[in-house]
């Protein structure tokens, strides 16, 4: 019994020992991470914008700045960059290319001068895509986008003809590009719709943002009899000059009301955030394509009016609101015939609505503006 027992505890003893020495001679697989969802985050695109000016000059620069913004706000998954006072010379092309070659997905410059060296950075990169503002040529990857601001320009020309007393109306613009041209007619033919006797007077300053020339302008359309002025440059200076010298304003690009409050009556401003938002979702979902986008105040306020000031009349008011949504809905646009050129000329037949190809090329003022055109 003794010995039955012994041996019963040897073969256990034996047996477990055959257990770990096969153990320790299997191979075990190390545990695999579990694999990550189909919401793996994905590589944040990056998107360079080149601007004309300084962000801070509460104008047009400002405006494109707060559509970057507005941007990285709405999407998570972006990166942006930005170089500010870029010249419309070969210099703005050296600077395309330096975002290109930094692995920019899109590139954006927002002034109507980086049209041709655009052009010639897109064909570099075909892999980049490209965006201009305000310029009417493409590539394989390159678009355009503009809002169709003449729309509110029309409607803030109703208040400048509403509230002119002298019906002059001082007009400081920077070059003799379509855009500046389309914007001044547009102002003019919405003030002599509320008032026929209004002249426009033109002062050109060669330049998107120069505030002291911009300042010397305004004094010199007052001192010519102008009590309301209007302008397509950057800054907020003449609407400063204008409260300084007790006449009135009606801005452009932004909200300036606060930077001259008993001046600024009204004023055009525009909202580039949305129209970023979807090219980049274009881009993500390999949708976009070279296009020349051109919204209007019914395309979700890409361009539209800011508040009234408190001078314009509640009754007159609702006069421009009502014209606003004709606009809308399509029952009225700004360049409907007859229009009429500065030497009396028919440019838009009764009863016609200008197309997009004159509105992009245009380069003659309709009458009672005042003024030549540089050639740009």
């Amino acid at each position: 019994m003794k010995f039955k027992r012994r041996s019963t505890i040897l073969i256990a003893l034996l047996v477990s020992l055959l257990l770990i020495i096969s153990g320790c001679g299997t191979k075990q697989e190390p545990t695999k991470p579990a694999q990550p969802a189909a919401d793996v985050a994905k590589e944040k695109i990056k998107v360079a914008f080149v601007y004309v000016g300084p962000v801070g000059d509460f104008g047009y620069t400002y405006a494109q700045d707060q559509g970057r913004k507005y941007l990285e706000a709405n999407m998570k998954n972006v990166e942006t960059a930005f170089v500010e006072n870029v010249p419309e010379t070969a210099d703005c092309e050296r600077v395309f290319t330096d975002f290109a070659q930094k692995g920019y997905n899109i590139v954006i410059g927002t002034s109507y001068g980086y049209m041709d060296y655009m052009v010639n950075v897109s064909k570099k990169f075909p892999n980049v895509i490209f965006e201009h503002c305000s310029g009417y040529k493409t590539t394989d990857n390159l678009g355009t986008y503009f809002n169709r601001d003449y729309q509110a320009r029309y409607l803030t020309g109703m208040v400048a003809g509403k509230y002119t007393k002298t019906n002059v109306i001082g007009f400081i613009a920077p070059f003799g590009t379509p855009e500046v041209i389309r914007n001044i007619n547009a102002l003019t033919l919405g003030a002599q719709s509320v008032n026929p006797k209004v002249q426009v007077k033109v002062v050109w300053t060669n330049s998107w943002n120069d505030p002291p020339t911009e300042k010397t302008a305004a004094n010199s359309l007052i001192d010519a009899g102008a009590d309301m002025l209007a302008m397509h440059v950057d800054s907020p200076t003449f609407a400063q000059t204008a409260q300084d010298r007790g006449v009135l304003a009606v801005g452009h690009d932004s909200d300036m009301s606060k930077f001259a409050p008993n001046s600024i009556l009204v004023g055009d401003v525009s909202n580039w955030g949305p129209y970023f938002v979807d090219v980049v979702k274009q881009v993500e979902s390999k949708t976009w394509k070279p296009t020349q986008y051109f919204g209007g105040i019914k395309d979700g306020g890409i361009i539209d009016i800011t508040p009234f000031s408190a001078k314009v009349d509640k009754d007159f008011q609702a006069l421009v609101n009502a014209k606003k949504q004709d606009i809308v809905a399509g029952k009225f646009d700004p360049f409907t015939g007859p229009v009429l050129d500065q030497s009396g000329a028919v440019k838009v037949k009764e009863g016609e609505i200008a197309k997009d190809d004159l509105l992009l090329s245009i380069n003659w003022f309709v009458k009672g503006v005042s003024g030549t055109i540089p050639k740009s």
